[in-house]
């Protein structure tokens, strides 16, 4: 019987490896279709899952109603499957090389019970020949298996948009591949049974792979121009939003804006890219460009704060920086990557004292990950109010709500300009 048949008639088992941002939410809509195992190496993670608590904050308890999943941190559970899906973080280390731990660690978890006859997904986004090059080999050195004879293999890349409640796991359009035609179509049809918005069959897995990696790498480069044009116009002393305000009224002209480049998207995946091709002897010299514009961007800004403040005749060791937002990006609670930090350690170099606030951040995980306390609530007068990310708590405050903590002289930096026509009073700073 064909995996498709199987899982679409109930009689065959899913399972989901990495149960974040990208797994749980598949794990879930695979298990109001079918017996799903959903495996995550945190106990502690699994046991809130079981309770119906999402620990990304990304769920509600409603999203586990009618689902037939079992949660497990034992990887003998993953025997029942036959599909097994992949999405564990592929983050990169401090050399900004890919960090392949947590896939190949997931990778030798599956090949530990896989049978003849299993398929194996790949979500996690991956250099492209990853797949192929680096995990096949795995799978067939633990199992005694040889794919395309015993098992067969797959990539379907994540498209999860953390905190968007509108393009979801089943409303994205899913690049799917597979190992020969029939994985292809097998693959694609069970993606079928949750993706509403369709699937697009690649034709090999590396176009699969380089497709995804291509998206967040577009994005880096379009952002570090207007990163660079920033810089620019800041010594022209004008507004870049306003430019791409004026510039956007232009049909075709892109709108992307200025800003922090941080997370485990596109302030990640570009590295990838980079990697395979200095292995195949190509430098890339526009990604290379970008990524370094952009992960520099938290050392220009707060310089060029530390520049205002200076102007006004402040002792630096004396002055209060208010960070309002840590995570890295608005209404979510994820700092992994954020970008903030670095705009924060830049302040520490100067000796400035930083309060930051984030009604989004869990104040553990942020001083375990990086060894900064979070404050409860602002208090006293501030030199610098710094609006980092556009939580709608901080986007739907006034100009008098900020005042009430801004000290003699004090600068408002607006660094997504979501301000840029509400302050008056205060000093206005922005990209």
């Amino acid at each position: 019987m064909s995996l498709y048949k199987e899982i679409s008639e109930g009689k065959a088992y899913i399972s989901v490896i990495g149960l974040g941002y990208v797994g749980l939410p598949i794990a879930l809509e695979f298990a109001k279709k079918t017996h799903v195992v959903g495996f995550d190496i945190k106990e502690e993670r699994v046991a809130m899952m079981r309770n119906h608590i999402d620990p990304s904050n990304e769920l509600v308890a409603a999203d586990f109603d009618n689902t037939d999943i079992e949660f497990t941190t034992d990887p003998e559970i993953l025997k029942k499957a036959r599909l097994h899906i992949v999405a564990v973080p592929t983050p990169i280390d401090d050399h900004r090389l890919p960090d392949l731990k947590p896939l190949l660690s997931a990778t030798r978890n599956v090949g530990g019970v896989l049978k003849k006859g299993d398929y194996v997904v790949y979500e996690s986004t991956v250099y492209p020949g990853c797949t192929e090059e680096d995990c096949v080999p795995i799978l067939e050195e633990l199992s005694g298996l040889k794919l395309g004879v015993d098992f067969k293999v797959g990539f379907s890349p994540e498209r999860i948009n953390p905190g968007d409640k509108e393009h979801t796991t089943t409303s994205i359009l899913k690049i799917v591949s597979g190992s020969d035609a029939e994985a292809l179509e097998e693959i694609a049809r069970v993606y079928e049974l949750i993706v509403t918005a369709g699937v697009h069959r690649a034709s090999s897995i590396k176009v699969a792979e380089a497709a995804k990696i291509i998206e967040n790498t577009q994005r880096d480069v379009n952002i570090a121009l207007m990163n660079e044009l920033s810089m620019i116009f800041n010594r022209m002393k004008i507004n870049t939003f306003e430019v791409l305000e004026a510039a956007g009224t232009k049909w075709n002209f892109l709108k992307f804006s200025p800003g922090l480049v941080g997370g485990h998207c596109i302030g990640v995946d570009p590295y990838y890219l980079l990697y395979k091709a200095k292995q195949l002897g190509y430098h890339p010299q526009m990604i290379d460009s970008g990524r370094s514009i952009n992960d520099g961007m938290a050392q220009w800004i707060a310089s060029e704060i530390v520049k205002r403040i200076v102007g006004t005749g402040k002792n630096l060791r004396e002055s209060r920086v208010l960070m309002l937002g840590m995570t890295f990006k608005e209404d979510v609670s994820d700092i992994r990557n954020s970008k903030v930090v670095d705009l924060i350690r830049e302040f520490e170099s100067f000796m400035v004292k930083v309060d930051t606030v984030d009604p989004h951040a869990d104040a553990t995980e942020v001083f375990n990950e990086y060894g900064l306390k979070l404050t409860e609530a602002p208090s006293g007068q501030y030199d610098v109010i710094v609006a980092a990310v556009q939580h709608d708590k901080f986007k739907n405050m006034k100009e008098k709500d900020f005042k009430k903590w801004a000290g003699r002289d004090a600068i408002f930096v607006d660094i997504k300009g979501v301000f840029k026509h509400e302050i008056k009073d205060l000093t206005y700073w922005s990209l």
